[in-house]
Formats: C-alpha cells, structure tokens, sequence
C-alpha cells in the first residue's frame, strides 16, 4: 500500500464522522509533537539580531545588506517614505551611521548625498537568510568535536557493555536452574522503584574510592547493568527452546559458545531494543556526568550545553545549533530501528 492510500483510508465505502475525528487528532498530535522542533531548527539557522527579533518569526530572516562604494563593509539596508513621490511610496537607504535617534543614510545609487533620518521612521530590508556559520563556527571557535567524541565514545561504549552485561545476566536467569534464581531476579526488578537520585551519593563516593572522577569511564561503567535490559532479554530469552541448548550441549560446546553462538543471535530482535534505549539513554544523560565531570575537556554535550550558557551573554545562535546536532543522533537512530522496539517488545512478552 502506498503512502498517500495508508493516508487516505477510511472505515467504510463512505467517509465516517469517526474518520474526521481521527485525522483531526492526528493532525493535533502531529503538531503538538514536531511543531517545537521545527521551530528549534529553523530558529538555529537564525542571525543573533533575528533571535532578538519581537514578534518573532518562523522563517530565518536577516536584515539585507549591500556594498557602497567608500565604505569597506556592507552597510545595513532601511525603507523609508520618499518625500519626492507618490504618497506611501519608500525608497531604501542604506545606514552609514547613528547618533541617538538620528541615523545618517544615503542611497546607494547615489552615495555622495547623505540624509538625516529618525530611527522611528525607518524599516529593515529583510530576506530570507539561512546562517550556516551557526554550525562551521562551532568547530572553529569553540572546542566542539571533544565535546562531540566524549558524548559518542561514551554512547557506543556504554551500549556495547550493556548488551553483554545484560545479556549474561538475562541468560543466566533464563536457563539456568539454581536455588535463589527467582529471588535474584525479583531483587533486580525492585530496583526500578529506587529513584536514579537515591543512589547517586553512593555513586560518586564509589566512583571516587576507585580513581575514576573526570574520566569517561566513571560515566560508562555505573550504568552498563540495567534492570530494564535484564528483564527484557530474561522475558525474549525463555522463549528460546531448551532443546536447543541440550543439543548444543550434547555436541559438547562450551556454555561460552552455547551463549555467543545461540543465545545472542536468537536474541536479536531484543538486543536491538535494548540497544535503542541504551543509545538514547546515555546520549541525553546529563545528571551522572554532571557530578562525574568536571574538568571542561571531559564534559559531554549535554554538559557544554549546560555551561554554554553565562549568567550575562548566551550566545543563543550557537546554542541552538548544538541543540539541533545534540538531537540528530538520536532522532537518526530512532527513525531507523524504530520498527525493532514494536517487534522485540511484543516478542519480549510472549513466553
């Protein structure tokens, strides 16, 4: 089916009242959920004068600028009444200099006759003008690319050690028989209701007995066992049949090779999951690498988003160009993978 035919469909042969009530609240929804979003890119895209801008505006408009002979810079372009013509009539000018409210203008076609004019009685020249300088400045003037590789290094790392740490625990859970297994299991579920900020005195007092303070790996390593990971893979690994591994085993493959060699690539669907949450989990944590680092060549970039911003400037153009690439790793994975979290959940629950 088509994407326009997905879209148009309705219940019957007849469009239903239902059917508009749907497409209405999807339509809501739609906008609800991007409209922010596309404001933030849009807006990245703005000039630090057109962010300033009251009322604002949706498109990335700049004031329009052109090259006078005599001057070495490009001077910014007005709209002002034209005595000489028809009544409402303008002509544009553009500013050579500004004392108080009085501005000194020429034409540009003419730039030898000057003209004094009132600020109140003067309207910027706009055009629609996308600063992609927000983004190659980033790389120029500030220490991006670190902040970018420490946020990375520590997503693919963390992920990696999730899915192998997870998947071991979840196997052990699953098809091992041992006193205490339920136990175990149900211990590390309860943990979901112990608040991330219970534990984060003990954390940091671990993570300082152990030398690891300003180091990506006291973010990396606190987080790699996940009780969400381990009852995800446990619920999809029992549903991997014992034969299975009793044949492997009568073969006699080690439990190792029974593991790399069955379980996980049976387990795909779920790992894929689980790799989707841990992505999107150690991309956007802030609170943990908050007290872990401190040191400015360490910080992530949801870090240097955070002390981008000073108590008197905040270049805004700038931040919201980090914003929109801090979102885009996430967004490209999600967008992706996004059909695996329907099928490893459903997979997930069945036994």
């Amino acid at each position: 089916m088509n994407v326009l035919g997905f879209l148009t469909r309705i219940r019957g042969r007849r469009l239903h009242w239902t059917d508009g009530l749907t497409y209405v609240y999807l339509v809501v929804g739609l906008f609800t959920m991007f409209a922010p979003v596309v404001w933030l890119v849009m807006s990245s895209f703005k000039t630090e004068a057109a962010l300033g801008q009251f009322p604002p505006t949706f498109l990335p408009y700049a004031q329009k600028t052109v090259m006078v002979p005599g001057h070495d810079k490009p001077l910014p372009l007005f709209r002002v009444a034209d005595p000489a013509g028809s009544p409402g009539a303008t002509r544009e000018l553009a500013q050579v200099s500004r004392i108080g409210i009085m501005a000194t203008m020429v034409d540009p076609a003419q730039p030898q006759q000057t003209v004094q004019v009132n600020i109140r009685e003067r309207q910027p020249v706009q055009e629609i003008r996308f600063e992609a300088s927000n983004y190659t400045d980033l790389f120029g003037k500030f220490t991006f690319g670190r902040y970018l590789w420490n946020s990375t290094f520590i997503t693919v790392v963390a992920t990696i050690l999730t899915l192998l740490v997870n998947s071991m625990a979840a196997f052990a859970l699953s098809k091992y028989r041992f006193p205490g297994r339920n136990a175990v299991f149900l211990l590390i579920i309860a943990t979901l209701m112990v608040p991330p900020t219970i534990s984060l005195v003990p954390v940091f007092l671990v993570i300082n007995s152990v030398g690891l303070l300003n180091s990506l790996w006291g973010v990396i390593l606190p987080a790699i066992a996940t009780p969400t990971g381990v009852f995800l893979l446990r619920q999809y690994m029992l549903t991997i049949p014992d034969e299975l591994l009793e044949a492997a085993r009568m073969d006699h493959a080690s439990e190792w090779r029974i593991y790399w060699r069955i379980i996980l690539p049976l387990s795909a669907p779920a790992l894929a999951v689980l790799a989707i949450f841990s992505v999107m989990w150690r991309w956007n944590d802030f609170l943990l690498p908050l007290i872990v680092l401190s040191k400015s060549e360490v910080f992530t970039l949801q870090l240097a988003l955070n002390s981008f911003q000073g108590e008197l400037n905040t270049q805004w153009h700038y931040l919201l160009a980090m914003t929109v690439i801090t979102l885009l790793p996430v967004t490209l994975v999600f967008a992706f993978l996004q059909r695996h979290i329907t099928t490893g959940i459903a997979s997930a629950g069945v036994k």
